[in-house]
């Protein structure tokens, strides 16, 4: 299955500057339970983004870089190639950044999200998730707290067959 997560604002924000718009432990928690032990797809900026590569998850960075290359992780040019280069009966997950997200949402067979209930100037934005095509199947409320300065919700869409 292939599987996107993301982080997202009311108003579709994702981040400013090749960096977040907020933190959230919990969501970080979250994204660690279900990405761990597995294949994660990325564009290079958002690879560039980590201060090292997350541990126990193999890479694979897309990058139209010739010469971009990174010990201990697959370069490919092409989300196509991102995919082929993962195990076929495996969940992976598509992890950003924005341009990944366009590219891979009408490969996408499950979304999950947090929704930031909140809304942000950014530069980078994901894509609308259209209910004619994405059925909103669970979600879970979670109110701001002293580590978290916003309410959001974690959401999991699945594709209309």
């Amino acid at each position: 299955m292939i599987v996107i997560i993301a982080a997202v604002a009311e108003n579709n924000a994702l981040g400013k500057n090749n960096d977040l718009l907020w933190h959230l432990p919990n969501d970080f928690k979250r994204f660690k339970e279900i990405t761990t032990g597995h294949h994660i797809i990325m564009g290079r900026k958002t690879f560039e983004s980590f201060p090292k590569p997350l541990p126990n998850r193999t890479h694979i960075i897309i990058s139209r870089q010739k010469d971009f290359l990174k010990q201990g992780c697959v370069v490919v040019d092409t989300i196509e190639k991102a995919i082929e280069a993962c195990p076929k009966n495996e969940d992976i997950f598509i992890i950003g950044g924005g341009e990944i997200y366009k590219q891979s949402i009408s490969l996408a067979d499950q979304l999950d999200i947090t929704r930031v209930h909140q809304s942000f100037e950014a530069d980078v934005y994901f894509p609308e998730i259209d209910s004619k095509i994405w059925e909103l199947t669970s979600e879970s409320f979670q109110p701001k707290d002293e580590k978290h300065l916003f309410d959001y919700t974690f959401q999991t869409f699945v594709r209309r067959k």
